[in-house]
């Protein structure tokens, strides 16, 4: 729809539908990760039993699942960057994602040993995920000034002003 929209010439459209996706997307995982982290047994026991892997499982969901809701946007974002044929800035959001998870994963694995500092880590490299997204967008990453959805009004005001 965002390329659909771009292509016929209409940016404010372009913006809001990625914009509405973007939350959709976003409250959708939200719910499933608190859900999965108030949770966690219910769907870890689909897989297996063993007491290790549900202590495990459980801190995860527990420590990242309340912010699954920030993946959702910054995927929905990403696509929708995509349909714009704007990739730069969430490739370098994925980019950091990756890093972080990685490097603040492996640095708190290996000074202390626990696990849920590499949990942290990784909520972390999703919240910076979304944000660059949601960041670029908002910033005109795709079409230069700042454009939410919810101010089309004014930009068609700036557009009878010229």
């Amino acid at each position: 729809m965002v390329g659909t929209s771009i292509g016929a010439g209409m940016r404010e459209r372009a913006l809001r539908t990625a914009w509405i996706g973007a939350a959709i997307a976003a409250v959708l995982t939200e719910a499933i990760g608190l859900a999965a982290a108030a949770f966690p047994a219910a769907w870890l026991t689909l897989f297996d039993t063993n007491p290790a892997m549900l202590d495990a499982g459980s801190r995860y969901l527990r420590a990242v699942g309340p912010f699954y809701g920030m993946f959702g946007l910054a995927l929905a974002l990403y696509f929708a960057s995509q349909g714009a044929g704007r990739l730069l800035w969430p490739l370098l959001a994925n980019l950091t994602r990756l890093a972080i998870a990685a490097l603040l994963g492996w640095l708190a694995l290996r000074w202390t040993g626990d696990l849920s500092h590499v949990f942290f880590a990784q909520s972390l490299a999703l919240v910076a995920f979304g944000l660059i997204n949601a960041a670029a967008v908002a910033g005109g990453a795709w079409f230069g000034s700042l454009m939410w959805p919810w101010s089309t009004a004014a930009a068609k005001q700036r557009r009878s002003a010229i």
